[in-house]
């Protein structure tokens, strides 16, 4: 009989690698996490009662509670309350739901079911469209945060807006000035004047997502915050439609408050069986499209990876790519996505404070000392200067600059080429990389 390979058995291996590699492992850690990882009952849910916390038990093994006061806090700006006839359940997602080992997260990505009771899906619909411009109105701008822009609705025609060609059917994202307007212009095929009006668009909602750059005074840190919204609805008769023809599973998700646990449970009954199959052949064509295309991001891939990885069982191979995602070299990965956030935050209108800002590169530059050495960290941090001269002599409205887009260019190029070589080391990655790169 064929022995199961055991988590003692694995990390071997990955410590062989990751000595080979010149990757700092934890040992004691990468163990214990081989250990629940082999003992898990994938369809469990896990409710962390001291925290007040839920999730599945794979998203939970990864989540720390440490920064949940700060996601709270900021999880009351983009998450949608309760009201009659309307069931909420805010998540984190992304790397913000991974805070145990990625210790340099990219944005603050939240999820939230909201679930709308109402007679007929038109009234759900309308009822959506109502309050996702309410909310977006409610957020506009403060001291501490401004939104970016509200995916709601499909193009219902062909459009043109400046220079790009909005194809039918595909999403709508809606700038602040024209939510406030409800309506939106562009060109038709023939070049004349084309609106689309949001209450248009709200019997077919799409993909709803919305997006804010954030402050923290207290940390002196700006972020991207984001709000992807799974809504459904709940007919008379107890039935659950998805607005947008599909219920989101839940393997990624760390929900913020106990008390959704019932509507969560509700929900999730009607989550296909297929969904975990779904799920990482949804994450294998997004590592597909950042390795086998230009401009190439092995750092978003290896975080989609190790999602396919976990899932799918083949925990040595993630606990390998744990460990990547805390080496210094990784906090590139964070200084890219600030980046973007810091010119974001300055743009004209910006009520994000300028000390904020300038507080941020000064941590991005010590982030990048920490992290290199050499030319690269002289290169880098020369760039980061010359932005922190740039704000401090024009402010907020000089940060579109050469400064900005040389220093992301170089530092997603030392992104790429340290995951690339990380990821290649290991023989089982580097094969399924092949692989991912010859799907196309």
């Amino acid at each position: 009989m064929t022995q199961q390979p055991t988590p003692g058995a694995d990390l071997e291996r990955i410590l062989t690698s990751a000595r080979r590699l010149g990757v700092e492992l934890d040992e004691a850690d990468a163990l214990q996490w081989l250990g629940a990882m082999a003992a898990t009952d994938s369809g469990e849910l896990v409710v962390d009662h001291a925290a007040g916390v839920f999730g599945h038990r794979v998203s939970m093994l990864d989540f720390s509670p440490e920064d949940l006061a700060h996601f709270r806090a900021v999880g009351r700006l983009v998450g949608f309350d309760d009201a009659p006839g309307v069931e909420t359940a805010l998540a984190l997602s992304g790397s913000a739901a991974q805070s145990k080992i990625q210790t340099y997260p990219g944005d603050c990505d939240y999820f939230e079911r909201v679930n709308i009771i109402a007679p007929t899906r038109e009234e759900a619909c309308r009822r959506l469209a109502e309050l996702m411009r309410e909310k977006a109105l409610a957020t506009l701008a403060g001291e501490t945060y401004r939104l970016i822009e509200v995916k709601f609705g499909n193009y219902p025609r062909d459009l043109r807006r400046g220079e790009r060609l909005c194809r039918a059917g595909t999403p709508i994202a809606w700038k602040p000035d024209e939510i406030r307007a409800g309506r939106l212009a562009g060109e038709g095929a023939g070049g004349e004047a084309v609106e689309v009006t949001w209450d248009e668009v709200a019997p077919d909602p799409g993909w709803c997502k919305l997006d804010w750059v954030v402050a923290d005074p207290v940390r002196r840190q700006v972020a991207n915050a984001s709000n992807m919204l799974d809504v459904t609805w709940e007919a008379p008769d107890g039935s659950i439609t998805p607005l947008d023809g599909y219920l989101d599973p839940y393997f990624q998700e760390v929900y913020l408050e106990a008390e959704s646990v019932p509507v969560f449970s509700k929900l999730v009954r009607h989550v296909s069986p297929d969904a975990l199959a779904d799920y990482v052949a949804q994450l294998e064509r997004e590592v597909r499209k950042y390795v086998a295309h230009e401009p190439r991001n092995y750092g978003k891939a290896a975080k989609r990876m190790y999602n396919v990885f976990r899932l799918s069982g083949r925990y040595e191979e993630a606990a390998f790519l744990r460990e990547l995602f805390d080496e210094p070299t990784a906090v590139l990965y964070q200084v890219h996505a600030v980046l973007r956030t810091v010119e974001e935050a300055a743009e004209p209108g910006s009520t994000i404070s300028l000390d904020t800002l300038l507080a941020q590169v000064d941590a991005l530059i010590l982030d990048v000392l920490r992290a290199l050495e050499g030319p690269e960290e002289e290169e880098i941090v020369r760039l980061l200067l010359q932005l922190r001269d740039t704000l401090t002599r024009e402010g907020q409205g000089g940060i579109r600059s050469t400064a900005v887009e040389a220093a992301r260019e170089r530092v997603i190029n030392l992104v790429n080429n340290f995951f690339h070589d990380k990821l290649v080391g290991l023989p089982s990655i580097a094969t399924y990389l092949e692989e991912m790169s010859a799907g196309e």
